[in-house]
């Protein structure tokens, strides 16, 4: 995988280099984190992790066993102490920080628990790597509500004002704003002893795939109300959100940590790692879809009782992420809601979800080769 400057060539996920790498993953125990761990451990890298506890019962942390595939360590970024002992152990070279408190709903109920989390925790997080010389990239893991969302058609790139109208999407443009900050101030630069380095930030749509269990998210509540034979509820049916699946932007965070790794100043900074054009869809197509393939008289109606406000429309601009890491998505919609399906019915029907899970990294790899 070349990582000129400007380069367009195809990204491919570089096996070789990350086979007894040491990375550190924050959230492991969460949905996106358990996907990017397992596959961390597929690809050869010593991983460990540093989460809380596993967030939804039944997870994808439990049911995957990524526990066997990790060192897991059990603790709370608030806690700035104890993510220190636990970067010092690991002595990581590769760092990912995707431990959140990632629900926009959450948020209104608990904005106070939200800002400590995300951005408390990413300053301790940074602060943990200052004092950390084995370390040599990091990249956090925000969300495209990082932005000052005008609810345009147009999607947003890197370059353009960060906002947000709830606690959770403005606590991720301020931890944007952190990791810059901490990326200007100290890590580009040598200090306590470790040379400068690369950090960027990666910024992704709505997230969907297998084990996705997170409390008012849209896949989730569709698949559980399918399964239990009832009509999904659904809060904003036109609402229009860049949807991909899980492992297209966990292809991006480890390209662009590839290119941190060879050309550190290069490639830090901001990314959008969204999905094509096409597969911005509104809420409505997506259970719609999901009937379809479900079957079994599957169905939907609309929540008709208040709810707290949320974006009705986001997208993202990805040509940086395009034409300089060669990173674009490799599923189409229809395949990733394909994908989900299958995963879930082979949960239900009482299979290997960590088989189920590996294969369907097998399979991505297969295509985005």
């Amino acid at each position: 995988m070349g990582f000129r400057r400007g380069a367009v060539e195809e990204m491919a996920v570089n096996a070789a280099f990350w086979r007894g790498r040491r990375v550190f993953v924050t959230g492991h125990t969460g949905f996106k984190g358990a996907w990017l761990a397992l596959w961390l451990h597929d690809l050869g890298a010593q991983v460990a992790g540093y989460a809380l506890a596993p967030p939804t019962t039944p997870s994808l942390f439990e049911l995957a066993r990524v526990n066997e595939a990790v060192n897991s360590l059990e603790g709370d970024v608030r806690d700035p102490d104890r993510l220190q002992r636990a970067v010092t152990a690991a002595r990581p070279e590769i760092v990912f920080h995707l431990a959140a408190q990632s629900l926009v709903r959450q948020s209104y109920e608990e904005p106070v628990a939200t800002y400590a989390t995300n951005v408390m925790g990413t300053v301790n997080l940074l602060e943990a790597v200052r004092r950390a010389p084995s370390v040599r990239v990091v990249v956090v893991v925000t969300s495209d509500k990082c932005y000052e969302n005008r609810e345009r058609e147009l999607g947003y790139r890197e370059d353009e004002p960060l906002g947000g109208y709830d606690p959770y999407s403005s606590s991720k443009g301020c931890a944007e704003l952190v990791t810059a900050a901490y990326r200007r101030s100290f890590l580009s630069r040598e200090e306590h002893g470790r040379a400068p380095i690369g950090v960027a930030s990666a910024r992704a749509g709505n997230v969907i795939g297998g084990g996705d269990w997170a409390k008012d998210r849209l896949i989730p509540d569709i698949l559980e109300a399918f399964a239990s034979g009832r009509p999904a509820r659904i809060r904003n049916p036109r609402a229009v959100r860049p949807w991909q699946h899980v492992l297209e932007p966990a292809a991006g965070y480890l390209a662009l940590a590839e290119a941190l790794w060879n050309e550190r100043e290069a490639y830090a900074g901001a990314w959008n790692f969204g999905p094509l054009d096409e597969d911005a869809r509104p809420v409505s197509w997506i259970v719609e879809r999901l009937g379809q393939r479900w079957g079994g008289g599957a169905r939907w109606q609309v929540d008709a009782a208040p709810q707290p406000h949320e974006a009705g429309y986001l997208k993202l601009d990805c040509a940086k992420a395009r034409e300089r890491l060669g990173w674009r998505p490799k599923l189409a919609l229809e395949t990733a809601l394909e994908w989900i399906v299958e995963w879930h019915r082979a949960y239900l029907g009482g299979g290997d979800t960590r088989q189920a899970t590996a294969a369907q990294i097998a399979r991505y790899q297969g295509i985005a080769s």
